[in-house]
């Protein structure tokens, strides 16, 4: 999962982010997911586990339920983003497309990434429920 969150994080970034109202939450959502789900990664492969006394199959649903919620509307605004391509500007009297086509297939690639890595939090969500209810 934090692979293709780092692919959309790393995909919008290159896209010179034309949409900043758009793809601003995409890229908050995105770089948070990464250092969360890194750092979650890391408590579970130290051990820590066994040494802090918490309900750690609820806080593991509770982050995927949290990150699944943020990267679908993730999703839904970079296919919104992606879906101006054909949208002209009028800027100092030139009328240019919103997207160049480069910036298109960029977004359209961060698009399909961020798709997987909203099925992939699904998925964990899934499977963190199974886990935290008996």
């Amino acid at each position: 999962m934090w692979l293709f969150g780092g692919l959309v994080w790393i995909l919008v970034a290159s896209s010179n982010v034309p949409l900043p109202l758009l793809q601003g939450w995409v890229m908050f959502v995105s770089v948070t997911a990464f250092t969360l789900s890194l750092l979650f990664l890391g408590v579970f492969l130290s051990g820590m586990v066994t040494q802090i006394d918490a309900n750690w199959n609820f806080l593991d649903f509770a982050y995927h339920f949290t990150v699944f919620v943020f990267y679908f509307g993730a999703f839904l605004l970079e296919a919104a983003a992606t879906s101006l391509h054909n949208l002209h500007c009028n800027t100092t009297m030139v009328v240019q497309p919103l997207l160049s086509n480069n910036q298109y297939n960029i977004n359209v690639a961060a698009t399909i990434f961020a798709f997987v890595t909203t099925v992939c939090y699904g998925c964990s969500l899934g499977l963190a429920l199974r886990r935290w209810r008996p």
